[in-house]
């Protein structure tokens, strides 16, 4: 091996599915004490990738080679036999087991033939401990945050001695403090000579954190440069052209009210909350964690229910807590669990288009499948989803083409309200400029949209108005050449009074750049 620091080598990795090439020639390699990260649009092929290395996938030509030496991983216990570990956007535990016991799942200390609890408890201990999560290892892992699971993920890497640690967008779910710890932790690995693959979308995360980049486009490794190479360079790379403008907001005239909140309260949970959104215009809500933003919009949806208050569209009042008027009012929903709340992942791109038309387009009991098919072949090819065909599953699409059929659906429903819960978690900055040009070609049509976004850059970048949210209240509320990531921040720590949403103790800021 030519150089004594490399843990892993990747030569001329090929992978077809039907259809699809999904990687076609790909190199890579990494060293130890290294953060390399894998940067690339939706469906590059990087979690094709991390699959091969994962074991869930073989390659159909191609070598991997570790320390060296060339390795054939058909699973999940040839990696881990390897030192290898993946972390996965989706996290693998069990709800129902105790930190200490997913941890140490399948291979849990033992004595006198007997599971040896005590020991398994202290060894997990020490786990926690080096990844720095205040956590006790009898917890239930059901009882835990997105923050703390993905400490324990790292946590049961660590106890396969993975010296090569594949983190899948690690930071998509996590608030700007839990970022900042969790890149303390990263470091801390690679001082302890671990190699990190890290996959992100958030490009100002990796001259942060990364010593290099290889770029993945359509299945090919198109160039390694330093982390340091600057944002509009790796974007030219990412989608083989530049982006002119990140937040490409077109600005229509608002025209009259569409939706109507008035009021509306939710003992312990949100209280009081009035706003109004028009036609033609982008209203973002934004606030700290907890504030209560996603609890408000899925009442609005009829989603959850409220105590008092009213939603009207157009100026109709709409049934509370029954979604089926909502949708019927003209409301829709893009939630920001889009594989746990807006997609039916084992069935097609067609039939997720269709669910919100099915009732519209059935006959006597019977659907026009004809004229849906229809419908959702012009809709994708409209939002250009990347896909084998209409009939391709939509769990094996990429993010950000799953995010277009949870938007496209709502296309066919042709939506007067189209509400908007972070509608670019986990998407890259291509994909993220289509879904922002959709927006826009919604409002000039004449619908309102209302987006929630941790992301502040991107609220201010494509909101008319910005609402703010502070302990369940509207705290106030900035015209679009008022609102500045200071401005928000005032208004989001603005109410003092006592939270009104105790599901919620962390109090983190939205992520700005």
């Amino acid at each position: 091996m030519s150089n004594p620091d490399e843990l892993l080598r990747i030569e001329g990795i090929r992978k077809t599915f039907p259809g699809v090439v999904a990687l076609d020639g790909v190199d890579f390699d990494l060293r130890r004490g290294e953060v390399h990260v894998l940067l690339g649009e939706n469906g590059a092929g990087k979690s094709t990738l991390i699959k091969m290395l994962s074991g869930a996938y073989r390659p159909d030509s191609g070598r991997v080679l570790v320390d060296g030496k060339e390795v054939r991983i058909h699973g999940a216990q040839d990696a881990e036999r390897l030192g290898i570990a993946t972390i996965y956007q989706e996290f693998n535990l069990v709800p129902d087991l105790t930190v200490a016991e997913n941890i140490f799942l399948g291979r849990q200390p033992r004595r006198f033939g007997m599971i040896d609890r005590k020991r398994m408890e202290a060894e997990a201990a020490v786990l926690l401990e080096r990844v720095g999560v205040n956590v006790s290892p009898r917890a239930r892992v059901r009882e835990l945050g997105i923050a703390r699971l993905q400490m324990v993920e790292i946590a049961k890497a660590l106890s396969l001695d993975a010296r090569v640690l594949i983190m899948d967008e690690p930071t998509a779910v996590l608030t700007s403090g839990e970022v900042d710890k969790l890149f303390r932790i990263v470091r801390q690995l690679r001082e302890d000579g671990v190699g990190i693959v890290f996959i992100t979308h958030h490009l100002e995360e990796i001259a942060a954190l990364g010593d290099r980049v290889t770029v993945i486009r359509d299945g090919k490794s198109v160039g390694q440069v330093p982390a340091s190479t600057p944002e509009d360079e790796l974007v030219r790379l990412m989608v083989g052209r530049s982006i002119e403008q990140q937040y490409p907001r077109a600005r229509a005239d608002a025209g009259d009210a569409l939706l109507s909140v008035r009021g509306l309260t939710r003992n312990g949970v949100f209280h009081d909350v009035s706003f109004e959104v028009r036609a033609g215009e982008v209203v973002g809500i934004s606030g700290l964690v907890g504030a209560g933003r996603t609890e408000v919009v899925r009442a609005v949806f009829g989603a959850d229910p409220y105590d008092s208050g009213s939603v009207l569209v157009a100026g109709a009042p709409v049934p509370r807590h029954d979604v089926n008027a909502a949708m019927t009012a003209g409301i829709g929903l893009v939630p920001e669990d889009r594989k746990g709340q807006g997609l039916v992942l084992d069935a097609s791109v067609e039939e997720n288009l269709g669910l919100v038309t099915m009732r519209a387009a059935t006959r006597g009991g019977l659907v026009d499948r004809k004229a849906q098919r229809t419908a959702a072949a012009r809709v994708a090819e409209q939002l250009g989803v990347r896909m084998a065909g209409l009939g391709q599953h939509v769990r094996t699409l990429s993010g950000g083409n799953q995010q277009k059929v949870v938007i496209g659906k709502w296309l066919l429903a042709n939506t007067k309200v189209l509400i908007l819960d972070e509608p670019t978690r986990g998407i890259d900055v291509a994909a993220k400029v289509e879904i922002y040009q959709l927006v826009n070609e919604l409002t000039a049509a004449g619908a309102a949209v209302l987006m929630i976004s941790s992301d502040l850059p991107e609220v201010l970048g494509m909101s008319d108005r910005v609402l703010v949210m502070a302990q369940g209240r509207i705290a106030g509320e900035l015209a679009g050449d008022e609102a500045t990531q200071d401005a928000v921040m005032a208004l989001a720590v603005s109410t003092n009074t006592g939270s009104t949403n105790s599901s919620d103790t962390e109090k983190e800021a939205p992520r700005g750049h």
